[in-house]
């Protein structure tokens, strides 16, 4: 199946500071029409006017005049830009890029879905947190627009405002928590400033434990920061109180923090997918441990994601195992079928060794454009692929760049990253031994702000030899089906296509294994298994292991109360077409009555000899232990029938009383004085 290819293309040389391959895009993309100009945006606008006109959808070959375009196209909203030139054509190797720019308008052309918004409304009230008159200033600054209270952490002596246009305080947060609109702070030692305050500022009494509630917290203490990574906190704004530039910056962001304000549902999340806990059993915690803004919480057997705190860095989604967690910005199929255009396009038009890279829009974008206009450019086999965040990029991306064609995949991100990386590493590190089984290259990152690095990491790249059987399956549905698709198209595509691949601790694909002496078929993990792995038979006692339904929660082999469960990390490319396997089978116990089969014969014998004789209940012979050799019904039915209780105990013995005691102190005292 071929990628879909763009119908209306129009390439800009601009102004002839690139070359262009016309007739190489004609042949990525079959049976569009492709127009070529050299200044598009100014001599030549009224050209891309008459296109836009047809109100036919249209790929144009320039980001940056993508604003002027889209007020020429009129009421043509269906515009897709490509930025040709600082991906492709401002090169060293610009006369080679001929497939790059094909498969960059192919992979363009792919539809993106729509995405969801949550809604965050900020009423404007406003905490400016800091420790001088410098806060104050703030304040003025801000009170015709906000709503605003100044708090003083430890302030010395401040002079008092002339007018007291808002509450100034003073005290120390102890705690934060929320987001924009929604903010909840902990104030200890707080104290309004008094009304008589002659030279300096003057306090109440304080007290601990103050609380405050408002919309937006405004920074300026040089005091740590109130929440873990503040710069993805919105709603919350720091600068350096020493740096009179950033404090002005600071104020204009929280001036214009009013209103009601859409942010992308970055995460989509099914509860009924998730292995968190089972029974208060914990299993799974991959997304609690990686989470950088404390966006995640558990909520009963699954977790709860706060869309609104959610800064969409992806490195849930990426670790999920089962799909509860899906990353929206795309889709992880509208992903697959981006990456699926760009290889599948750059090889039919002669394209050789490509290297995949993944950036950000913001850093990637920025040292792309660095390294085209005052470097080197982009080598003519790097094929630059933008998403919302690199730390969204699952195993399934991974896999499936190898599985159509890559040569290499590399992963640029910041020298200096606002967060934490480890659900990226992560991610390489469960990658990797995968790739090298199956003989590709493993990925690696690029992690640098400096566009020179980039271009010296990229020339240095290794590379395998290409697959000879690159994949062609368009990727559909959710995030595990997905993976079960691209890890089959990666086994049939390797050089080296071996079936079983050790995996480190953690993985999320797997076997069970159990000491079948040990095991009682209890049945209690089949219960905790969130995802049906493990199971068994209405019929007979039996225990039965899927192994491509497994993710390697740990739930089973948590709940075992006889402990004989082990988990063994491990990729086999067979378990989605193998049946289940029996981990351990039993003869079922027939009831002595009717013969209808129940439990397990070795267990109820296990119990029937650890009880007959050695309990008062069960005497040998006993009615009570023939009951336990009868199914549910017939033991109900010998009750009644026989009119006996089950559970009934020997005579209680007489009561004694003290008096009791005493008479019979008595009688023995007489016997011994008559013996005498």
């Amino acid at each position: 199946m071929t990628a879909e290819r763009p119908k209306n293309i129009f390439l800009c040389s601009c102004d002839d500071t690139m070359p262009l391959d016309a007739e190489t895009v004609r042949r990525g993309c079959r049976g569009a029409e492709v127009k070529t100009a050299t200044q598009l945006c100014r001599a030549e606008l009224e050209r891309f006017r008459a296109a836009a006109a047809r109100n036919e959808p249209l790929i144009v070959g320039c980001a940056q005049e993508a604003p002027l375009f889209g007020e020429t196209a009129g009421a043509n909203s269906d515009l897709t830009f490509v930025n040709v030139r600082e991906t492709a054509g401002w090169s060293e190797q610009a006369g080679a890029a001929g497939p790059k720019m094909a498969a960059l308008i192919a992979a363009a052309a792919e539809p993106q879905p729509d995405v969801a918004f949550v809604s965050v409304t900020s009423e404007g009230v406003a905490l400016v947190y800091g420790r001088d008159e410098r806060a104050i200033e703030a304040g003025n600054l801000l009170k015709e627009h906000l709503d605003v209270t100044v708090l003083l952490s430890r302030p010395g002596d401040v002079p008092p405002p002339r007018v007291r246009d808002f509450p100034v305080a003073k005290g120390t947060i102890r705690s934060g928590t929320g987001r924009l609109g929604a903010f909840d702070i902990v104030v200890d030692d707080f104290a309004l400033a008094t009304p008589s305050a002659r030279e300096a500022l003057t306090f109440a009494p304080a007290r601990d434990g103050a609380k405050s509630h408002c919309d937006i917290v405004l920074d300026i203490s040089g005091n740590p920061p109130l929440f873990a990574l503040p710069d993805l906190r919105e709603g919350y704004v720091r600068a350096d109180p020493g740096d009179p530039a950033a404090v002005l910056r600071a104020v204009l962001k929280a001036r214009d923090l009013v209103g009601t304000f859409d942010k992308p549902r970055y995460i989509v999340f099914s509860e009924n997918l998730c292995a968190h806990s089972r029974s208060r059993i914990v299993g799974c915690r991959r997304c609690l441990d990686l989470c950088p803004t404390g966006a995640i919480a558990p909520d009963g057997d699954h977790v709860a994601i706060d869309a609104t705190i959610c800064a969409g860095c992806g490195e849930c989604a990426a670790a999920c195992p089962t799909g509860a967690a899906a990353y929206a910005l795309p889709p992880a199929d509208a992903l697959m079928r981006r990456l699926r255009a760009l290889l599948t396009v750059f090889r039919e038009c002669g394209g050789n060794d490509p290297i995949v890279l993944f950036h950000d829009s913001e850093h990637g974008t920025e040292l792309i454009d660095a390294l085209a206009r005052y470097g080197t450019g982009l080598p003519a086999n790097v094929l630059p692929l933008a998403v919302n965040a690199v730390t969204q990029i699952g195993l399934e991306a991974l896999a499936a760049a190898f599985a159509y064609g890559a040569a290499a995949v590399r992963l640029l991100v910041r020298g200096k990253p606002r967060h934490d990386l480890a659900g990226l590493r992560q991610t390489i590190g469960l990658t990797t031994p995968i790739l090298d089984a199956l003989g590709f290259s493993a990925p690696a990152l690029i992690e640098t702000d400096d566009p020179d690095a980039l271009a010296s990491a990229l020339a240095t790249t290794e590379l395998r030899a290409v697959t000879p059987r690159p994949a062609t399956f368009l990727p559909i549905g959710g995030k595990r089906e997905v993976m079960r698709s691209v890890l089959r198209a990666l086994h049939g595509a390797a050089p080296n296509p071996i079936d079983v691949v050790a995996l480190p601790p953690g993985a999320p694909f797997g076997t069970v294994e159990i000491n079948v002496a040990g095991c009682t078929l209890c049945l209690a993990c089949v219960a905790a298994c969130p995802t049906g792995a493990l199971g068994d038979d209405p019929e007979r006692p039996l225990l039965r292991f899927t192994e491509d339904a497994c993710v390697q929660c740990g739930l089973c082999k948590a709940t075992c109360p006889e402990k004989v469960i082990t988990l063994k990390p491990q990729l086999d490319f067979n378990s989605a077409t193998a049946m289940s396997r029996v981990l351990k089978e039993e003869e079922p116990f027939h009831c002595i009555r009717c013969g209808k089969p129940f439990g397990v014969k070795s267990t109820i014998e296990r119990v029937i000899g650890k009880l007959a004789g050695q309990h008062w209940m069960y005497p040998q012979g006993s009615k009570r232990l023939e009951a336990l050799k009868m199914c549910e019904d017939c033991r109900v039915a010998v009750v009644a029938d026989d009119d006996f209780d089950p559970h009934g105990a020997p005579p209680r013995p007489a009561l004694r009383t003290t008096d009791d005691y005493l008479r019979e102190r008595e009688a023995n005292k007489r016997a011994q004085d008559s013996e005498h």
